[in-house]
């Protein structure tokens, strides 16, 4: 079985701080991956967790082998005051994006493709953000996350 533990790349990171503002928790990582100083792990089971008592912008990257809990988890715990922001890769023929991404968060194309913490190479499939921002909004586009010249270090 593949590596699901993989962290977020800071530079990626702080772009999504940059744009959607710094989030407040990560609500899957480990203690060595956190990409918030509040976080869920493995041992607090984030699923079971009551997402609707936190506020701000919520980070997600969750393990991409079992996306369907996460996105539905996202998708009931979406309200005003509470901007959930999920990267998984760009799986838009899938269930779990039809029955809980498809309509209720708007979804941004991810260039260039990110090289997750420890990696050399950047990962092999298109990856997506979907942004559940609590006031329904919903739609397509694509997000050129790192100016083009600064490709080189992302990429």
């Amino acid at each position: 079985m593949s590596r699901q533990d993989y962290g977020t790349p800071s530079e990626f990171f702080a772009a999504v701080a940059g744009r959607f503002g710094a989030p407040s928790c990560d609500l899957a990582a480990c203690p060595e991956n956190a990409a918030c100083s509040r976080h869920f792990s493995e041992r607090d089971d984030s699923l079971a967790q009551d997402w609707t008592g936190l506020s701000g912008v919520l980070w997600l990257n969750p393990p991409f082998r079992t996306i369907d809990p996460w996105a539905a988890k996202c998708s009931e715990s979406a309200g005003p005051g509470r901007t959930i922001l999920m990267l998984t890769p760009a799986s838009i023929g899938t269930n779990w994006f039809r029955d809980h991404v498809l309509g209720r968060a708007l979804v941004l194309g991810l260039n260039p493709r990110l090289t997750f913490v420890g990696e050399t190479a950047p990962y092999p499939k298109d990856l997506m953000l979907s942004v559940w921002d609590g006031y329904g909004t919903s739609g397509f586009g694509q997000w050129e996350w790192a100016p083009r010249g600064a490709r080189r270090a992302a990429a």
